[in-house]
């Protein structure tokens, strides 16, 4: 009742809405439960609170919902209780439970009758109050009885003084109180919202917080800000067009977590260009215009200084009195505008109220205040922690040429302590300058010329896996170069251009500045440009298939890297040696030549190439179908690019994708979604790297959310990772919904979008065939049992079509020699299900396919098994396909893989297997004394509390047994697990008949 309707969906809070469920679950059992939720303003308290009524009403509870509002001094005394009371009376199902209560008629008329302090209608003195909020909680009790109730109240900040009487009386006295007697307590829950925010230190709705959270039957529950992808998924999700990463990324920083700030910044994103909207600004204000004058005056200051400011800082920045301005912010923070922090410094609570007074200063009091700051700042000495602060207050008091100097320091601080993002950012801001600045004031030196800069911003922004970023930066620095610039940095400016396009997959414009960079220089004598520039021009001729010039290239340059004693070119060439010479990083040669390649990068101090030698290392045995050696080099990989700040450059990107990858292989699946969780909490804007085997996992268990995030994988700016996951996801999407056009049409469409600009198809393509070859192999078996030759023959021949482009690449391989074990097994899928598309379902072709599978892919293999069994039982081998497919669901079981466990129960039925969970067991079930009580307790359908609370056990624990009897019993549910004890008579019939 007199619920809130949100257009959006519910987004985040999962942990929180368990919380209260559970509250709700126990008030319908009959234990009465409140609990005080707290928030700052926005958060989201409302959303929630609604979302837990609507899940309420559908369980069948009434809700009842009172609103307390901010009327100053003159509030209406009980008001929410009277809004409560006016939803009942408007209710006829409960005119008889009001009418046996008239004396909470009274309270329907306390906003006309009642003294002037609103303490108690005038009809009665401490006494007749006292009746009335007996009978207010002596009817609540009695439609309790009637109905389950959730009483809902709002807003408990604004609460009047006798609205917070009768609240402490009903929680202290009256309804949560459980009767005497052995019967049932109320079935009531009460969940009272107010904002933490607005509770100064004389708030008076503080001490009756601190009384009610001290009752047993009293919780609090506070709401804290949404995480950042959860803030992202909202803002996506209150758009129906495609929102930019950047505008999402700046939204999800301002908002912090509060998910009213972020609906109101992006609604302004089309008419104030990164500003506030003047109501949020408006509403943050008020609350700093109540302060005193001299308050203002150091919140105004302290808006300059930033979002946190030094207690000594702010105090010479703004002139005052130790004690007056202790005062003032005594009152700042009490006004919960500022925190104080443990080491003395001050923090606006929230960064958009720090934006809020720093907009509404006036021009010159702002630039004043800047040019104070940087030169308290400077006075304390030239600190490279304080030269971003310095930069910034420089730069806003138009002290250019000091902003310039201090952001090239905050650069080279930045660099040394591994944040690349951070050192774009000032490399970005000193390059705006530099046209503005006076030529004498311009930095000076070797590496400080605006092209070489520009060299070390584009390498910043690769760093920071801003790749198209670097591709622009470097184009800028190759426009910079004159006519007669320095042949070396001219070469330089090209070769680390070809990296930079190989980075965005331009891979023939690379191959042309590679090309040109080693042209412009001799290679004798050598020279570490021409080396370098020579181990770029390797990687881009082996990316366009020039395996010859690459080899060829790579061994001049190695005895050059000797000669001049390059450790770290050494160990980039010793890597591309790896992949170019003989069966490349697969082979014991291969990783002979990584392992050197690991140590001399190690040795140089080179991070980029120690972590180009670690992933090749891991992606080799991952290649060679060895699955576990591949996670030790991937955690050492990954650990090394954290320790250098580069957990966003290509590389590690690359082996996050792998190790969330090879876990999905193996069937490690839990373990590679929380990996692929704290990977996207990491980088939220890493796309298919982070969450493709994520959304494998997803698809694979029946999520049906995963094909609208892989098809947002394809919006915006292409990008062939996320192309990748959602080509394999969306074709695979539709087989399983067994749509052979749309899984040809997504085959044919990815393929297309992944084929580099040399026309060379990628290895995904073995895969991605063999998806859709199984759809188009079904399609055609259904055309021939319908007796349609003319589709059987389409099919057949677009199954052939299909196959020899896999066969191609399977054969030739990304670098030159045939696929590893994985490839192998995808194409013996692939032949498999062409043979059945062509001329039926061939048991030998899937044997094959069974044991190439067996190198590892848990998942795969168990899809193969089932189809095996498929092609044995049209071959009337029964007792074999029974085999295949018992095997293929208890790996289905283990996953959660529902969908695939639906399909092997229902060949099993169709084909009139022998039992799969029976046999598969091979003798009677061996459950523990404690799995029997627990089991005998499910059949009853008890829940796994109710189970703990029968069986003195927590319900976690209870969880714990229900899953190893669902093992035990290769069952995919409750349910089934039931019906299976019954089957196999570990329960007796009658215990499941008076559940």
């Amino acid at each position: 009742m007199s619920q809130t309707v949100f257009a959006t969906p519910f987004i985040g809070r999962e942990e929180e809405l368990t919380r209260l469920s559970g509250v709700l679950e126990r008030a319908r059992g009959g234990e009465s439960r409140a609990v005080l939720i707290a928030g700052d303003a926005g958060v989201g308290k409302t959303r929630v609170l609604d979302e837990v009524a609507t899940r309420a009403a559908r369980s069948g509870m009434t809700v009842l919902t009172g609103h307390c509002v901010d009327l100053g001094d003159v509030g209406l005394p009980y008001l929410p209780f009277t809004e409560i009371l006016g939803l009942l009376a408007a209710d006829g199902r409960f005119a008889a439970v009001l009418a046996a209560h008239p004396l909470v008629d009274r309270l329907l008329g306390a906003g006309t009758d009642a003294d002037e302090a609103g303490s108690a209608p005038r009809s009665g003195s401490g006494e007749g109050r006292l009746r009335l909020f007996e009978g207010m909680a002596a009817l609540l009790a009695d439609l309790s009885d009637v109905t389950p109730l959730l009483l809902v109240l709002e807003d408990l900040h604004w609460a009047d003084q006798s609205s917070r009487d009768l609240l402490r009386f009903l929680l202290s006295r009256g309804f949560l109180q459980r009767p005497t007697g052995n019967g049932s307590g109320h079935r009531l829950a009460v969940l009272a919202s107010y904002r933490a925010d607005d509770l100064h230190r004389r708030h008076p709705l503080r001490p009756l917080l601190a009384e009610l959270v001290r009752l047993p039957a009293v919780d609090r529950l506070e709401l804290r800000p949404l995480a950042d992808a959860e803030v992202a998924r909202l803002l996506r999700a209150l758009e129906d067009r495609p929102l930019p990463d950047a505008t999402v990324r700046r939204i999800v920083e301002r908002a912090e977590g509060n998910a009213f700030y972020a609906e109101e910044l992006l609604a302004a994103t089309d008419t104030e260009a990164g500003g506030m909207p003047s109501g949020l600004a408006d509403l943050l204000l008020i609350r700093v215009e109540q302060l005193p004058d001299t308050a203002q005056q150091v919140l105004r200051t302290a808006a300059v200084a930033g979002r946190r400011v030094e207690h000594d800082l702010l105090r010479d920045a703004v002139g005052l009195p130790e004690d007056e301005l202790e005062s003032a912010l005594r009152e700042a923070v009490g006004h919960q505008l500022l925190v104080a922090g443990d080491d003395g410094a001050y923090a606006f609570r929230h960064a958009l109220a720090r934006e809020a007074v720093y907009a509404d200063l006036l021009p010159g009091e702002r630039s004043r205040l800047h040019g104070a700051f940087a030169a308290l700042l400077a006075e304390r000495g030239h600190r490279a922690e304080t030269a971003a602060e310095r930069a910034h207050h420089y730069r806003e008091s138009h002290d250019l040429g000091e902003a310039l100097a201090a952001s090239l320091e905050a650069a080279d601080h930045a660099r040394r302590v591994g944040a690349p993002a951070e050192e774009l950012r000032h490399l970005e801001a000193l390059l705006d300058l530099w046209e503005s600045v006076p030529a004498p004031a311009l930095p000076s030196g070797e590496g400080a010329d605006r092209v070489t800069l520009m060299l070390r911003a584009s390498a910043a922004a690769a760093h920071a896996g801003e790749a198209h970023r670097a591709v622009s930066l470097t184009r800028a620095a190759l426009a910079g170069v004159g006519q007669d610039a320095d042949s070396e940095l001219a070469a330089r400016v090209r070769y680390t251009l070809a990296g930079t396009l190989m980075g965005v997959d331009s891979l023939t414009a690379a191959f042309a500045y590679s090309s040109e960079a080693l042209a412009m220089i001799p290679a004798e004598p050598p020279s570490p440009t021409w080396v370098w520039a020579a181990a770029t021009h390797v990687l881009a001729a082996r990316q366009v298939g020039d395996s010859e010039t690459a080899l060829r290239v790579a061994r001049q340059a190695l005895r050059a890297a000797e000669q001049l004693d390059l450790t770290d070119a050494r160990a980039d060439l010793l890597v591309s040696l790896a992949n170019l010479e003989g069966d490349g990083r697969r082979s014991a040669e291969g990783r002979a030549r990584l392992t050197e390649a690991r140590e001399l990068a190690r040795r140089g101090g080179n991070a980029p190439v120690e972590m180009r030698a670690l992933f090749t290392l891991a992606i080799g045995a991952y290649e060679a179908g060895k699955l576990a050696e591949c996670l030790p080099w991937l955690a050492e990989g990954l650990d090394r690019a954290r320790r250098a700040g580069l957990l966003s450059s290509p590389y590690p990107l690359e082996m996050r994708y792998l190790q969330l990858l090879v876990l999905y292989t193996l069937g490690r699946w839990d373990e590679c979604l929380r990996t692929a969780r704290t990977d996207l909490a990491v980088l939220p804007a890493s796309g298919g790297f982070a969450v493709g085997p994520a959304l494998y996992v997803g698809l694979a268990r029946g999520d049906k959310g995963v094909v609208d995030r892989a098809r947002t994988l394809l919006e915006g700016r292409f990008d062939w990772m996320a192309a990748l996951v959602a080509g394999i996801v969306l074709t695979d999407a539709a087989v399983l919904s067994g749509d052979a056009e749309a899984a040809v049409a997504r085959l044919r469409s990815s393929v297309e979008a992944l084929t580099d600009d040399t026309g060379m198809l990628p290895d995904v393509t073995v895969r991605l065939t063999a998806l859709a070859l199984t759809a188009v192999a079904e399609a055609a078996a259904k055309a021939r049992r319908g007796g349609d030759e003319a589709a059987a023959d389409r099919w057949s021949a677009v199954a052939t079509e299909l196959l020899e482009p896999a066969r191609a690449v399977a054969l030739r391989g990304a670098t030159g020699v045939p696929q590893g074990p994985e490839g192998r097994a995808w194409l013996a899928r692939a032949e498999a299900e062409w043979a059945w598309a062509t001329t039926g379902p061939d048991p030998a072709a899937w044997e094959r396919t069974v044991a190439a599978f067996g190198y590892g892919d848990a998942y795969e293999l168990a899809r193969c098994r089932l189809r095996y069994a498929q092609a044995l039982l049209a071959a009337g081998r029964r007792e074999d396909a029974a085999a295949e497919a018992r095997a293929a669901r208890e790996t289905a079981v283990r996953l959660g893989a529902t969908p695939l466990l639906e399909r092997a129960d229902d060949l099993v039925r169709r084909g009139r297997l022998t039992d799969a969970g029976s046999t598969a067991r091979g003798g009677p079930v061996a459950l523990t004394a404690r799995e029997r009580d627990v089991l005998r307790l499910l059949a009853l359908g008890r829940s796994n509390r109710q189970i703990g609370e029968e069986l003195f056990i927590s319900g976690k624990t209870a969880s714990v047994h229900v899953s190893n009897i669902l093992a035990k019993l290769s069952a995919a549910s409750r349910t089934e697990a039931v019906a299976i004890a019954y089957r196999e008579r570990l329960l007796e019939p009658e215990l499941g008949a008076s559940g």
